[in-house]
């Protein structure tokens, strides 16, 4: 399955050389990078051609490695019935450079891109309605960022007196501590000595 799979790759490489960065099949799982400019001319080859017809679009989500260049990877997933096969294409960007929405080769790329710009601050150009999709409107920051503080930067809750919901910054109930997460029954315990046996016990 690996060899058919590598022969796919190989094949969309030769179809797209100026394109295709590189292809790997790494766990038996076939993933094309692509140039981030070409994102939409590359998922319109691998949807018609009869090769491929990868004509669903199951998910696009984000990663972050903030020690890179271009910190971002979108990453797109398709499957092709007719083929019964997979494969992941991914682009590099960074918080400044957008990637071409592909919504006007797949309809359900729409909220995923939404999605990504929501969690990772990746902007999508010729969307046609970019917006939060998970976190409310007034929202600071991108929260599945690298850098984003864990506790957030505020809170929100529903003010009794105001009758509305209020936000405010992040106020911890506890300073944060180290835990060293042993049971109070399972911790270290002092090892027990053999005690010699009482006078007159013992054996004959």
């Amino acid at each position: 399955m690996d060899l058919a799979l590598q022969d796919l790759g190989d094949l969309i490489a030769a179809a797209l050389p100026q394109e295709v960065q590189g292809v790997e099949v790494p766990s038996g799982e076939l993933t094309v990078r692509v140039q981030r400019t070409a994102v939409v001319k590359v998922l319109t080859y691998l949807r018609d051609d009869p090769l491929c017809q990868f004509k669903q679009l199951m998910d696009v989500c984000g990663a972050d490695y903030p020690e890179r260049e271009y910190r971002f990877e979108v990453v797109y997933n398709l499957l092709s019935l007719t083929h019964n096969a997979r494969i992941r294409v991914k682009v590099d960007t960074d918080e400044t450079m957008p990637v071409p929405s592909v919504t006007n080769v797949f309809s359900s790329a729409n909220w995923y891109e939404r999605e990504v710009w929501d969690m990772y601050g990746v902007h999508f150009s010729d969307h046609p309605d970019l917006r939060r999709i998970l976190s409310d409107y007034g929202f600071e920051g991108h929260a599945l960022r690298k850098d984003f503080p864990l506790t957030g930067y505020v809170e929100l809750r529903y003010d009794d007196e105001q009758k509305r919901v209020v936000y405010e910054p992040v106020k911890l109930s506890q300073e944060l501590r180290n835990f060293d997460f042993l049971s109070p029954w399972e911790g270290l315990l002092p090892e027990k000595t053999a005690e010699a046996p009482p006078k007159g016990e013992g054996t004959a």
